[in-house]
């Protein structure tokens, strides 16, 4: 496992924003293509309500699996996280890179948006317990 240093992990953010932007934006695109799909969320036109020729609202074809779009935000993944850092919250865009603390193992916690890391927490902590560096 890397550890980084404040100043590692600072010099790494403007490789990883647009990354993690892109992520952000794929992330958002699916969410919305899933629920443009759900049948349990489309409204029929009033005339198909009456047609006897269709079926009801189910399609004889399946619902389709963005399985393109999936793999792209996989390999997003994979990328950010080849520099050493972890993907950790896909909605806020957050990073954690491994460091440590008065030799105590920790993670230095960054968010989409942010400038540069300026926060910390302990391992079995999160995004609510981050600490100013």
């Amino acid at each position: 496992m890397k550890f980084f240093s404040p100043e590692k992990a600072n010099a790494l953010i403007p490789k990883l924003a647009p990354l993690v932007d892109e992520l952000l934006t794929k992330r958002r695109d699916l969410a919305i293509k899933l629920l443009e799909s759900d049948p349990a969320l489309r409204v029929p036109p009033p005339s198909s309500i009456r047609s006897t020729r269709l079926a009801g609202l189910r399609s004889p074809f399946p619902t389709p699996r963005f399985g393109e779009l999936k793999s792209e935000i996989v390999r997003l993944i994979h990328r950010i996280e080849s520099f050493g850092c972890i993907v950790k919250d896909l909605d806020l865009g957050l990073l954690d890179f491994p460091s440590t603390r008065r030799g105590e193992p920790i993670y230095l916690c960054w968010k989409a948006g942010e400038t540069r890391v300026l926060y910390w927490h302990a391992l079995d902590e999160g995004f609510a317990e981050r600490k100013n560096l």
